[in-house]
């Protein structure tokens, strides 16, 4: 009896200590848990970053989408929730007549003394401005516009003397640029209270690191102040896959400027082109300092399908995130000179989950049966809507068919959402029935006015069809093989990472192709150009008067 209770008094002993081991694992543990790169996958390009407290407000380009740029909160750098846009009324942007990669350029947030400030460029029209506003949910202000800026990216910096300054990729010394791609950036003084420009324009960096090297795009320059000296961080390169990030170091704002040694101090242009699930194009960062003195990064970076053949990726730029270094009193992003992780721990910050919180990233699936009276913050138009040509209504949501088609730069009646995944799928249920072979709705993929794919319902020869486009050239058509057809039909497009596949429904569950495999390298950015990811949008055309309803529509993605 008493062995045996020494055998149990021995047991419950270790019991303990195991207990405690796993215990004080779990609390370690907590420590440990990771951020997921990208934390923005899709078409979130150019993102910057502020921290008020212990919150986090990050804004990314959005080109010529509508409501632009987007503003995402979090309090734990790992879980980031949209809380609303900085351009979502009429009044405060014009994007008629651009291309789909013109429009909103490289926005910077930064806040002072009670107030957020936004600043940016828009490509094609006005050029630059900034907007402010008390709560980064809105509502912004219309733009203050800055006509003296003669470029892109402007960024603003407060200095902790009151001090205020604008710095900007700008042209070369006397507009004469010595190579393809010399750029220089240029300061100039900010009055906050006259919310003007003052005093002298002054370049503090030719052409780049290291002008001998002919540096190309000097451009999204950010000042921060750390122990007393100034640091000027700015992306370099260009935009493909020799894109990197070079940092200065100054005992004033005015110069002059060193260039570090080690720069660049974020690339992936040095890696193995073969390397397993390679992350390329990395730069345009912004530094944040955390509560307790650490520094990270955002940046922009790109997900290639299929290293082995080219850079191909149609998912856009997106956002990273990685720790930065100060060990040589230099910011190093991530490790020097080595790949990019797609975890890395994240910082010691208490845990946020906002009610009604759905992950931005890693695998998920997404449904909106349009049952509330506004439309979710994920969805964007292309370019302003000027008329009421949409509406939610009995749980749906209702686009009239209007003479505005995808190829021109005007507001076709779209409404679309990222794709942000090489391997997802999306769903729509649609009821439309078109009244002539000129009237079509349903799903389309789009990248730019000339590379996008379609499939839609349509007429043909008196009878309902499915008809397959790539860009205006009718690829396949199909009759709708239901004789009982009211006009009610699921459309799906299915990613798999370089091809797409197209299908119908109009039985539950009973799929029809009009066509697989298709080339989705056709709308990747080397192909198709510009600065975008591809969108999945719901779409209807022809003359006024019929209207499309879609019932719901699903997103899923791994």
């Amino acid at each position: 009896m008493k062995n045996n209770r020494r055998t149990f008094i021995q047991y419950l002993f270790l019991a303990c200590i195991v207990f405690s081991v796993v215990a004080c694992g779990n609390k370690e543990g907590n420590s440990q848990e990771v951020i997921h790169n990208p934390v923005l996958p899709g078409f979130y390009p150019d993102p910057s970053i502020c921290r008020v407290g212990d919150d986090f407000y990050m804004v990314n380009s959005t080109f010529s989408y509508f409501p632009g740029i987007p503003v995402f909160h979090s309090r734990d750098l790992t879980n980031w929730k949209q809380i609303g846009h900085v351009l979502n009324r009429p009044s405060q942007i014009d994007l008629e007549g651009l291309g789909v990669s013109q429009g909103i350029f490289a926005p910077t947030i930064r806040y002072n003394k009670g107030t957020f400030y936004l600043i940016t460029t828009l490509v094609g029209k006005n050029g630059n401005f900034f907007v402010t506003a008390k709560d980064p949910s809105g509502p912004w202000s219309d733009p203050v516009w800055l006509p003296e800026i003669d470029g892109i990216d402007p960024s603003i910096f407060f200095d902790d003397n009151d001090s205020c300054y604008i710095v900007n990729n700008g042209p070369a010394p006397n507009n004469e640029p010595l190579y393809e791609g010399h750029r220089a950036i240029w300061i100039q003084q900010f009055d906050l209270n006259a919310n003007k420009l003052v005093g002298e324009r002054k370049i503090i960096v030719d052409g780049g690191s290291d002008i001998g090297k002919k540096p190309i795009w000097i451009e999204g320059p950010h000042i921060y102040k750390k122990e007393g000296s100034y640091f000027l961080c700015a992306a370099e390169g260009g935009t493909a896959e020799d894109h990197s990030q070079v940092v200065f170091k100054s005992k004033s704002v005015w110069g002059p400027w060193q260039s570090f040694s080690g720069n660049p101090i974020l690339t992936q242009s040095t890696l193995p082109v073969d390397r397993p699930h390679p992350i390329t194009c990395t730069g345009h960062a912004d530094l944040v300092e955390l509560p307790n003195g650490n520094w990270w990064a955002v940046f922009l970076g790109c997900q290639p399908y299929d290293p082995s053949n080219e850079n191909y990726f149609n998912t856009g730029r997106e956002t990273f995130m990685a720790p930065v270094d100060w060990t040589l009193g230099w910011p190093i992003i991530g490790e020097k000179d080595k790949a990019l992780k797609r975890e890395y721990p994240k910082p010691m910050l208490d845990e946020y989950a906002p009610e009604g919180y759905q992950a931005l990233n890693g695998a998920f699936t997404v449904r909106d049966n349009f049952e509330k009276d506004t439309l979710s913050l994920i969805w964007n138009f292309l370019r302003v809507p000027t008329d009421d040509w949409y509406e939610l209504e009995n749980e749906k949501l209702v686009i009239e068919c209007r003479p505005v088609p995808l190829t021109e730069a005007g507001n076709p009646s779209f409404i679309g959402r990222r794709q942000q995944h090489a391997f997802c799928s999306s769903t729509v249920s649609l009821n439309f029935q078109a009244q002539n072979p000129k009237e079509a709705a349903g799903l389309t993929v789009f990248q730019n006015e000339n590379h996008f794919y379609g499939l839609l319902v349509s007429k043909s020869e008196g009878q309902d069809i499915v008809r397959f486009v790539k860009t205006e050239e009718v690829l396949a058509e199909m009759p709708i093989a239901d004789e009982d057809f009211d006009g009610s039909i699921q459309l799906r497009i299915t990613a798999r990472g370089n091809s797409y596949d197209f299908d119908y429904s109009t039985i539950d569950g009973e799929w029809v192709s009009i066509a697989a495999n298709m080339d989705a390298t056709f709308l990747s950015t080397r192909t198709a150009g510009g600065f975008v990811g591809a969108y999945f949008g719901m779409y209807a055309f022809g003359d006024l008067g019929n209207q499309a309803a879609f019932e719901w529509f699903e997103y899923s993605g791994k």
